[in-house]
């Protein structure tokens, strides 16, 4: 098992050092044991250069199925933890970039209330990664935006949250109520950059922003919190989730906030987990603790 442990590393990092650090070991330990491997299994799983490791074709299947072996294993431990108590050990939580950093500072203590003995290891990252780290076993369950479709995850949706237009204070859109989606492609947009699932749901919003004029009008930010301070310097518009959004106005006075006008765009966030994951305890009370923190403008849905 720790032979996999160490393939599977280095199939990740194609960097002996990196994989070794990865694993807790020295480099040569690790060396050794990946050659060792080969050596029983005659066969070459992966190629060496003085900058580089490449994973072999058959590299690749054996490493697959290593990352299997290694997930059903780590089910053993799960499964005698969940028949102690569901809520005692860590839970290892993924959330996507646009989430945490509005959610977790509500849903820690909360969590930490409800499950003292539950603490949360925590990674944000993209949804795609988050997802890969779920299948392999690193992560326990996802907070992500709907569609999501994994085979083997299940994914329950938690709340809805509507987008919002944020604009600087003295713009001419603060003297609407609402704002009509077509307008953004009138202004500079200030968006995030690509391959993230938030800057996709916002075209979706703005079709037309989609047009090379459009999108020569806009500029890209590596996160929500850079564009949020973008915006404060008067360089144009953004739209950002409720949870972003609706209590920032109030505490910087160089922005403004407004709503979409009817119907209102939103995005619909899940947990998501894999069905073999037997302390469903744990998600029950981190599907509560997400609700209980009361995120402006969210509204719960399915099972409560």
């Amino acid at each position: 098992m720790t032979d996999l442990r160490y393939l599977v590393a280095l199939a990740h990092e194609r960097h002996f050092g990196r994989a070794a650090e990865k694993c807790h070991v020295s480099q040569p330990t690790l060396s050794v044991a990946v050659k060792k491997v080969e050596e029983e299994l005659g066969i070459q799983l992966f190629e060496r250069s003085a900058t580089e490791v490449k994973i072999t074709e058959t590299g690749r299947r054996i490493v697959t199925q290593a990352e299997k072996v290694l997930m059903e294993a780590s089910q053993i431990q799960e499964i005698a933890a969940a028949g102690k108590d569901p809520l005692a050990g860590p839970l290892r939580v993924g959330v996507i970039y646009t989430i945490g950093p509005y959610l977790l500072p509500r849903l820690i203590p909360r969590v930490h209330r409800l499950a003292p003995r539950m603490p949360l290891i925590i990674q944000e990252n993209y949804t795609a990664r988050l997802a890969e780290a779920l299948k392999r076993g690193e992560l326990d369950v996802i907070i992500i935006s709907l569609p999501f479709e994994e085979a083997g995850v299940v994914a329950q949706p938690v709340y809805d949250e509507p987008f919002r237009i944020l604009m600087p204070a003295d713009h001419a859109w603060t003297g609407e109520a609402a704002i009509d989606a077509r307008h953004l492609a009138e202004d500079q947009l200030l968006l995030l950059g690509a391959g993230n699932c938030f800057r996709d749901q916002v075209l979706e919003v703005c079709p037309s922003c989609r047009n090379v004029g459009g999108l020569q009008r806009t500029l890209e930010g590596s996160s929500l919190e850079t564009i949020r301070h973008m915006v404060a310097t008067g360089l144009g518009v953004t739209v950002l989730p409720s949870s972003a959004a609706d209590e920032w106005s109030g505490l910087n006075p160089l922005v403004a906030v407004r709503p979409f006008a009817e119907p209102q765009p939103s995005r619909r966030v899940a947990l998501a987990w894999r069905v073999t994951y037997p302390r469903s305890g744990a998600i029950d009370v981190l599907r509560r603790a997400i609700l209980d923190s009361e995120l402006p403008g969210v509204t719960p849905v399915g099972r409560v």
